[in-house]
């Protein structure tokens, strides 16, 4: 299965499918699961009443599996796309099939047969098949020949090749290239072309004249020049000239080749958009040719026909059309976007009307809200570009939904059950663990200390006199501050959220020269020539090239604005910026690149005055805010025009008085004129005041940023209390500790009351991105941690430490912390629960990880004088580590298979392999093998337990880090620079197999005990 997730990467899915997934060898793996379950039902007599929680266990997944095979052969899922006011009773399927018709006319009436195959292809694979029949007496065969991945044209130069005419559209949106050979027509779009052939209709190329068939006109480029042209009327061609034919605009590049045309592949993968060709070799008795059929990506059913040897053939090589016994009509499709926004949308909504023999009703389908109609379900997938149409996805497996639904709700009863049987393991683990409790020793000080992070901070850098001289009063920038903003993707934020953005963004930092955000904002919109010259854009460390197409010394830290332009203008990276976004996979060099210019263009996006995007439009429809500068774009009429345009600059220029004064009533009075204004026109979608100052606290006090420090502070000095009192009993180092523990409880009610602000000042759930789910497992991990070191303050010591360093990562440069509109797939309420049920088991897991590592370092310090002492501590640690481990195992696999069931909601399905979902079940079947290795004798034992559990946390790593930055899949919500390098990984690999070798050397004549 990971491999499978490999290969969909670097490949596309029908590849993984073919090779992994839908191959009969892995099938045979799951029906022998299957079978496995059976087997221990009967060989362990789980059928006892002792046994009833892992009864419910093993019939959940026999279900599943079931339901899964019921799903594979006998549902199927497609595709409905309607335009609005239009009805169909007809999917197209999510497979493709070949299908094959084959006709013979006898006297009046004709024979028909029809053949059907469904396809899975690859360059990667064989996909030889062969297709037969018996029709009226003659033996028809169907043999493979080739199959052309993403076919296109590729012309060769030959000299003694035919003439070809090469045009160049764009009426799909994208250029595409056809060459036209001579004395033929060619259909592009709604158009045909003819090359020397007489063609009613066509636009027709003959010697050095053309003919259209509606007016148009030609745009010499080289002059500038535009001429019309007339229908039916010979023009001379224009080489290099944009001609304009109704909505179809082409160009004739260069003269006629001569030459062949090959149909090759473009060999990417990725492409969804070029149809394939495939090549089969029909046979009869009279003999066998080639026939080519370009796939219909277009659900045009558009078929081949051939005739041979009195048989009429008709292939269609695509989608299956499949028709329902109702029709769906369209009658509004609804697609709200965020306020000012064209492309950023809140949902997706069809109003359908569904027609049946048995009832009319209307429905609304939107996004985790579908339509159930006699065993079809629908849901909302897509849209057509204009947006007037839908795209509706099709379901039809309501047996296999039923009969995996059973096993998801036997699979959430067993596993909580587990958790409170007194006779699973966990409750026979729990029960061995307290009467441990007594014999507890802390002996912790050597991991913590190899393993601990070094901090380093920037110097800092002089303060220029001039912006200081200049800056705001803190106290106004602050009122500044609550004005509202609607930033790109239509979010509504306080300017002090802009503003802090910008600065992280920038500079990496919270703070500017002794400057509050607000204030360097401010600054900026007020003297944009001075910033123009201020070192303000952080550049990587190391990459001294850009610093040198900048021009400035390699050893700069910053760089001003003006450092991007020549002397006349020019902007340094260009070229190289190009080749840098064009890149499939960018080097260092060009990630470096990319982001310094997007440093550059935002610092230039606000000098411009383009980004203060704070006057709402009256009575525009989509609520657009826009900045001063694009006043003129907008129909805004009398004071309201004025106040837009000059609103700004009158207030800017109270600023500077003030300054002069120290005397800030008349900005306040400008200011108070601003927000009257945003009141006035944009109330509606303006965040409430509490919420702004919610929002504005967040990020002043940026919590999560400080609790790192404070949880490394109290988990070390917590560790050192906990070891001097193990050396020497002493009570006032004992009280320290209860502070301490106290300590990290405060700490940990703090990070929680952050996750609520944050979720409130958001609307959603704090745990929708990559940062956000950072700081969210930190959490969980500290709330397991608390949970499970009541009485162990070696637990809690480790727990604190790990949150420091998850909240640490957190910070580091490749997250985004900034609050950000919910995607419309996210928008559910099983994100509450799926997400973070899901992601809170890492938590567990962690813990699980970082134990595993203290009871390896303990076994390395075991020697004949502390044998039996650190013996019932590693003991101890081992039932804490197997507790945190079930928990964790419990939570993921709720987790999945809830995120199973939402998938079910929002897409149709409820497992397609995606990498996420495969690496989450991945881990999940390797986290049951730690938790049952105590069945092998040879794997019993701490020092196994121990060592598993540092190397199962791999998967963990792999199923969050590895497929949100490595992998692609339906769960590409969190991205940004990869932090797992190929280096973190040796280093990792090198340091755990030194440690396990170390330790399992000293404890092999160690009595281990579980």
């Amino acid at each position: 299965m990971a491999v499978g997730t490999f290969v969909e990467s670097s490949y596309n899915t029908q590849t993984a499918r073919l090779l992994v997934y839908n191959s009969l060898w892995f099938e045979i793996i799951i029906g022998l699961l299957a079978l496995n379950f059976l087997g221990n039902i009967r060989k362990y007599k789980l059928y006892r009443k002792t046994k009833w929680t892992v009864l419910i266990l093993h019939l959940a997944f026999i279900f599943i599996i079931v339901g899964a095979y019921i799903s594979r052969y006998y549902g199927y899922e497609g595709i409905m796309p309607i335009a609005e006011g239009q009805q169909t009773n007809k999917m197209y399927s999510d497979k493709v099939y070949l299908t094959v018709s084959v006709e013979k006319r006898e006297n009046i009436e004709i024979k028909k047969r029809t053949l059907e195959k469904p396809l899975t292809l690859s360059p990667m694979v064989d996909n030889s098949f062969t297709m037969k029949t018996n029709f009226q007496d003659e033996e028809i065969e169907l043999v493979f020949e080739d199959y052309i991945m993403n076919a296109e044209q590729q012309f060769i130069y030959d000299s003694t090749g035919s003439k070809f005419l090469k045009i160049v559209e764009n009426s799909q949106g994208t250029r595409r290239e056809h060459f036209i050979k001579e004395g033929t027509a060619l259909p592009i779009g709604d158009h045909t072309f003819s090359y020397d052939k007489n063609t009613l209709g066509a636009i027709t190329i003959v010697s050095d004249s053309i003919i259209t068939p509606n007016d148009g006109t030609v745009f010499k480029m080289a002059l500038g020049e535009t001429n019309d042209i007339k229908a039916y009327e010979k023009s001379p061609i224009e080489i290099k000239a944009l001609y304009t034919i109704g909505d179809l605009q082409f160009v004739i590049p260069e003269l006629p080749l001569i030459g062949e045309l090959n149909i090759v592949s473009n060999n990417n993968y990725k492409d969804q958009q070029t149809p394939d060709r495939l090549v089969l070799r029909l046979k009869t008795s009279e003999g066998d040719r080639l026939i080519t059929i370009d796939e219909d990506i277009s659900g045009s059913e558009s078929k081949k026909i051939v005739y041979w040897d009195g048989f009429k053939y008709s292939f269609h090589f695509g989608r299956k059309p499949i028709e329902l016994p109702f029709k769906i009509k369209l009658n509004d499709f609804i697609a709200e976007k965020h306020p000012g926004t064209e492309q950023s949308f809140v949902s997706f909504e069809s109003q359908v009307s569904v027609q049946s023999e048995e009832a009319n009703f209307d429905a609304r389908i939107y996004m985790n809200h579908v339509l159930d109609y006699k065993g079809y379900r629908f849901f909302q997938a897509s849209y057509y570009p204009d947006e007037s149409g839908t795209i509706l996805s099709v379901n039809h497996d309501h047996w296999g939904t039923y009969t995996t639904y059973l096993g998801y709700f036997l699979l959430y009863l067993g596993l909580i059950a587990i958790l409170f049987d007194r006779n699973s393991r966990f409750g026979m683990v729990r029960k061995a663990l307290k009467q441990l409790r007594a014999n507890k020793v802390l002996l912790v000080l050597i991991f913590l200390v190899s393993t601990a992070a070094n901090a380093q901070s920037d110097k800092e850098v002089k303060t220029d006199s001039l912006i200081q001289a200049l800056k705001v009063d803190k106290n106004h920038s602050r009122k500044f501050g609550h004005l509202i903003i609607q930033d790109n993707a239509g979010r509504m934020k306080p300017l002090n959220t802009f503003a802090s953005e910008l600065l992280r963004k920038l500079a990496k930092a919270d703070v500017y020269k002794g400057l509050e955000p607000d204030q360097v904002l401010l600054s900026m919109i007020q003297f944009p020539k001075i910033w123009y010259d201020v070192p303000i854009i952080k550049l990587k460390r190391g990459n001294d090239a850009i610093r040198v197409r900048l021009g400035i010394d390699k050893k700069a830290t910053y760089a001003a604005l003006s450092d991007f332009y020549d002397d006349i203008g020019g902007y340094k990276l260009a070229g190289q910026i190009d080749d840098a976004y064009r890149a499939p996979v960018p080097n260092q060099f060009q990630k470096d690149l990319i982001e310094a210019d997007r440093k550059a263009s935002l610092l230039y996006y606000v000098l411009s005055g383009d980004a203060l995007k704070i006057f709402p439009v009256p009575k525009h429809e989509n609520n657009k805010w826009i900045s001063a500068t694009e006043v003129s774009n907008y129909q805004i009429s009398g004071r309201d025009s004025a106040f837009v345009a000059a609103g700004l600059t009158l207030y800017l220029a109270a600023i500077y008085q003030s300054i002069k004064e120290n005397d800030y009533t008349g900005a306040d009075r400008y200011l108070g004129h601003l927000e009257v204004f945003q009141k006035k026109y944009g109330r509606d979608i303006m965040p409430s005041a509490n919420k702004v100052k919610a929002e504005i606290l967040y990020h002043r006090y940026d919590i999560f940023k400080k609790l790192f420090v404070w949880y490394l502070l109290a988990g070390l000095f917590l560790l050192c209390t906990e070891i001097i009192n193990v050396l020497k009993q002493n009570k006032y180092v004992t009280s320290i500790t209860r502070y301490l523990h106290w300590a990290i409880i405060v700490l940990f009610v703090g990070h929680s009351l952050g996750l609520i602000i944050r979720a409130y000042v958001a609307g959603h759930a704090p745990w929708s991105d990559a940062y956000e789910t950072m700081i969210y497992v930190a959490w969980s991990t500290m709330f397991f941690g608390l949970i499970f070191g009541n009485k162990s303050k070696l637990t809690i010591a480790a727990t604190s430490f790990v949150a420091a360093m998850i909240l640490m990562v957190a910070h580091w440069n490749w997250l985004d912390p900034a609050i950000t509109n919910l995607q419309p797939v996210l928008d559910s309420y099983w994100l509450m629960i799926h997400v973070a049920i899901i992601v809170a088991s890492y938590g567990p897991f962690t813990l699980g990880m970082i134990l595993g590592l203290v009871n390896l370092n303990l076994m390395i310090a075991i020697n004949k004088n502390n044998k039996q002492r650190l013996t019932k501590i590693t003991r101890e640690i081992n039932y804490i580590i197997e507790l945190t481990l079930t928990i964790g195992l419990v939570m993921l696999a709720v987790g999945n298979f809830l995120g199973a069931q939402w998938a079910n909601e929002s897409w149709g399905r409820y497992w397609a392999w995606d990498p996420k979902e495969t690496w989450a079940l991945i881990s999940i079947i390797i986290y049951a093998f730690v938790i049952h290795m105590r069945l092998v004798p040879a794997l019993r034992g701490e020092w196994a337990m121990s060592f598993m559990a540092v190397i199962a946390y791999s998967s963990i790593l792999m199923t969050y880090f590895g497929v949100n930055f490595y992998l692609e899949g339906l769960h590409s919500y969190a991205s940004g620079d990869k932090m797992i390098t190929s280096n973190f990984i040796v280093y990792a690999v090198v340091f755990v197999a030194i440690v396990a070798f170390l330790s399992h050397r000293n404890n092999r004549n160690v009595k281990l005990m579980i």
